[in-house]
């Protein structure tokens, strides 16, 4: 299941990427083509188009480097060490309800569905993942939010 996940979140990047460098292109080509020299002081369109472009490019290459980590990520980890690592699939109970996370260092957010099971993608840099790193099933934790302090017990990890 793991590397399902793994799989669908590089093969979202890798479709975000394409669309990215495509745009990125277009609006390079369009604030250097010579048909669309500015007409008057007032007219941005070319310098917006390369402020644009040149945005997309740095995302781009932030693509390129996710896609790169996600690549790289051991699911194995966890396994090997006895502990919660990066790569682990790890099952949560929080106000008597489980939900599964995978822990992975980007894409935090994003939910994907396997199998119908919704996993929420968790990155180690964000409050909940850095909690669980170095912890094992029964293991008790919690977290600050803004608004309250969560309670979480780990029911189980892979």
């Amino acid at each position: 299941m793991k590397k399902l996940i793994l799989d669908e979140l590089i093969s979202r990047a890798r479709v975000e990427l394409a669309g990215l460098e495509a745009s990125a292109k277009s609006n390079r080509d369009f604030a250097t083509d010579q048909e669309f020299k500015a007409e008057s002081k007032y007219d941005t369109r070319a310098l917006e188009a390369s402020y644009l472009a040149s945005a997309e490019s740095k995302r781009v290459e932030e693509l390129k480097l996710e896609i790169q980590i996600l690549e790289e990520v051991d699911v194995e980890a966890s396994r090997k060490l006895g502990e919660i690592s990066i790569g682990a699939l790890v099952e949560l109970q929080h106000n008597n309800q489980k939900r599964t996370y995978f822990l992975i260092p980007t894409a935090g957010g994003t939910i994907i569905k396997v199998k119908d099971e919704a996993v929420m993608v968790v990155s180690v840099f964000s409050p909940i993942g850095d909690a669980l790193l170095g912890l094992k099933t029964g293991d008790e934790f919690e977290v600050e939010t803004p608004k309250e302090t969560r309670n979480y017990r780990i029911i189980s990890y892979q």
